[in-house]
């Protein structure tokens, strides 16, 4: 089990940065998902991370950076882009390659051939594979050594639903062995249900880092929802405690600033009945936008349909 620690991680192009001072922790046990607009610095902030790209800052894997490791493949897999590989090389011979490098025993090839799926096309040519069969031999050579840490850049991409399900419950399994897993997604509703922790960040600085339970109860969008047929008296009663109350759509009170526990305890001291009482948890795609508004690269100026 290996914590990665990024420490101060900066990038430019051309005099503009892409990423600055950038600093987080992943840590072993869970899925850490990535986040950031388009243009956020993600991959960029991957490529660091392995020193792939030159920067400043640091970054460590369970004290030691990438660059020192004897066999990396057997510490940290990585997946940075679709077909990664020779077109014309076969899938297995790929993979031999790969392992010969790194001193990983012959039989491991086929191991990961299988965990992904791909034993039926070993012997095919990736040049034929479609994008989602490539990510697939992106993450079996990712895997290949067994590594404790796994960075993964998009791995969902041109995968089916069946395919999509299939990544995430995969990687929860690897989490669930101790491994520390990075990856980074533009589906939210994918990354809600698959990771544990986030790092999102907007113009290559850092947004958030957290449990994603605290992300999303931080939004806006989240309150406790309130129906009662003594609104005015309620809302008088919750204001003078600094909560935070406004009509909703359906007669109720939304109300920010208490817990839901809180709530109910007041209406009754208040001698106030409920008719309903309720949590409002945002999605993970509202506390996104709410945070990372203004941090697109490229903004619209029109919302409406064609």
């Amino acid at each position: 089990m290996a914590t990665i620690a990024a420490q101060g991680l900066g990038k430019s192009y051309g005099g503009k940065p892409a990423v600055t001072d950038l600093s987080f922790d992943v840590q072993p046990g869970s899925v850490t998902g990535f986040l950031g607009p388009n243009g956020a610095g993600k991959s960029t902030t991957m490529r660091l991370m392995l020193g792939l790209d030159n920067g400043v800052g640091r970054t460590t894997f369970d004290g030691r950076p990438f660059v020192e490791l004897a066999h990396p493949m057997r510490h940290v897999g990585a997946l940075l882009e679709a077909k990664p590989f020779h077109p014309t090389r076969k899938a297995r011979n790929h993979l031999l390659m790969l392992a010969a490098a790194n001193a990983i025993p012959r039989a491991r090839v086929d191991e990961v051939l299988a965990l992904v799926g791909l034993t039926e096309v070993a012997k095919a040519k990736p040049k034929s594979f479609s994008m989602g069969m490539g990510q697939r031999l992106g993450l079996a050579a990712a895997l290949l050594g067994d590594p404790h840490t796994l960075i993964l850049d998009e791995p969902a991409n041109g995968l089916d639903p069946q395919g999509i399900q299939w990544m995430r419950v995969f990687l929860k399994s690897l989490a669930a062995e101790g491994r520390s897993i990075f990856v980074s997604s533009h589906l939210l509703s994918e990354m809600a249900l698959m990771a544990d922790h986030l790092v999102v960040i907007g113009r290559g600085r850092l947004i958030a880092t957290g449990p994603v339970a605290e992300f999303v109860n931080s939004a806006q969008a989240s309150a406790v929802v309130v129906r009662t047929p003594d609104a005015s008296a309620l809302a008088a009663a919750l204001q003078s405690r600094g909560a935070q109350v406004e009509p909703g759509d359906d007669g109720t009170l939304v109300v920010r600033g208490l817990t839901v526990d809180a709530v109910g305890d007041l209406a009754f001291d208040e001698g106030v009945r409920l008719h309903e009482l309720s949590t409002r948890v945002a999605t993970l795609e509202e506390a996104f936008l709410e945070r990372t508004a203004g941090s697109e690269e490229f903004q619209a100026t029109g919302g409406g349909a064609a």
